[in-house]
């Protein structure tokens, strides 16, 4: 019986070794890409606000100019052109409203920078569009798509990275010992930096890949969610006990009472975005869409609670006809369930902003270990296999009486 369980562990450690070895090869490439990619993408903020003076300025002891005057200037400099988006940061960042469009095939998107105490205008960034060169849009496009058309590039990065989950599980297969003797603990846990170069590079791929197995599964798993619609249904519905998650949804407003701030002279999206104000004095930054595409669409603001991430944040939902408050589920995060905050927390704890600079730095170092993996591992494969061959090209020579005789005469004129 027990030489039954030896063999039948052994076929299946063998089979186990076999999918470790050409699931690798198979996404390797691929795994590097995004891995590299993400330890640009990483410090992105820092890195842009350090080279962009202009996300910068004075603090002024007086308040912000309401969204409608910072919308005037910015129309002043994309005529024509309908804002997408509008952006409040901290007392010391700029205030920004987004253009983004989709034409002809191609996306653009342009960025007017103002300052929210004078609304004077202080710099406008194209970063998609008209053959500018964004590093970091760059970075992102090969992290998510390869550089390919995103429906083509974002499911083959998708399904490369289901092959690295399950990678990392064949991994720490193949990383557990037999046996667990001071040789072995050795082998397992620390890197033989006096080795030679096959042993350090083994020594590379297989304890590194054992110390970065759990958040490199982390990482894996938060970018699975952008990926496959399945895979963040599948998620919220076990992180949730069991319930469905809910799809991206906003409250209506109410059209039968349509017209009812229309003798007001504040703009309407001002008067939200001063409700939403005397709710959240401390907020570190507001979002808003300022235009409203349907009669039925609802105002929607959301204030970040703090500076550096952007899981922990409220949204309001306000009628655009009356401003009566609606609330959502997850709109606010402290109140929200578990499950709906994993899903704000998603993308932080992907870039490592879930535990602020500290953890941007331990994301990039497990970013990088993540791409070292297929290149060291291919390396582990390419040695084995040249010994292979080399094996098989000089096989080791039969004793025959020939060679008998041979090795004794060299015996006999040595001792002469």
């Amino acid at each position: 019986m027990k030489s039954k369980d030896r063999n039948r562990k052994s076929t299946l450690r063998r089979l186990n070794d076999w999918l470790h070895l050409w699931l690798g090869l198979v996404s390797g490439i691929v795994v590097f890409i995004v891995s590299i990619t993400g330890c640009f993408y990483a410090f992105q903020q820092e890195i842009s606000d350090a080279l962009e003076p202009w996300r910068f300025v004075e603090v002024q002891d007086k308040p912000f100019v309401p969204p409608s005057q910072l919308l005037d200037t910015a129309q002043l400099y994309m005529p024509g052109k309908t804002p997408t988006g509008l952006t409040y940061s901290n007392a010391e960042g700029a205030a920004a409203v987004g253009f983004s469009s989709f034409e002809n095939g191609k996306r653009s998107f342009t960025a007017i920078f103002m300052n929210p105490y004078t609304g004077e205008f202080l710099y406008k960034q194209q970063m998609l569009g008209n053959g500018e060169f964004n590093f970091f849009r760059f970075i992102i496009d090969g992290h998510r798509a390869l550089w390919l058309p995103y429906d083509i590039g974002r499911p083959v990065v998708g399904v490369c990275t289901l092959i690295f989950v399950v990678l990392l599980i064949t991994g720490l297969v193949m990383w557990w010992p037999e046996k667990w003797n001071k040789a072995n603990y050795k082998k397992s846990f620390k890197i033989k930096w006096n080795g030679s170069f096959k042993r350090i590079n083994y020594d590379l791929h297989n304890v590194l890949g054992f110390y970065s197995l759990i958040l490199a599964f982390v990482l894996a798993v938060t970018g699975l969610v952008w990926s496959f619609e399945w895979f963040a249904d599948s998620l919220y519905y076990v992180t949730s006990g069991g319930e469905l998650k809910p799809g991206h949804h906003h409250p209506h407003s109410d059209t039968t009472k349509a017209g009812g701030l229309a003798n007001s002279t504040v703009p309407v999206l001002d008067q939200a975005w001063y409700k939403t104000l005397a709710q959240e004095p401390n907020a570190q930054g507001m979002y808003m869409t300022p235009t409203l595409e349907d009669k039925e669409d609802a105002i929607e603001i959301i204030a970040y609670q703090d500076m550096g991430s952007w899981y922990n944040h409220n949204t309001y939902y306000y009628d655009q006809y009356t401003l009566e408050l609606y609330r959502a589920q997850g709109d606010r995060f402290s109140e929200a369930s578990f499950a709906d905050q994993l899903d704000m927390l998603n993308y932080d704890i992907h870039i490592g902003a879930a535990l602020g600079f500290p953890g941007k730095v331990l994301a990039f170092f497990i970013s990088l270990i993540c791409a070292s993996l297929p290149v060291t591992g291919f390396l582990v494969w390419w040695n084995k296999k040249k010994k292979s061959k080399k094996e098989k090209a000089t096989p080791a020579r039969s004793q025959t009486p020939f060679n008998k005789q041979t090795t004794e005469a060299k015996k006999v004129y040595l001792k002469v």
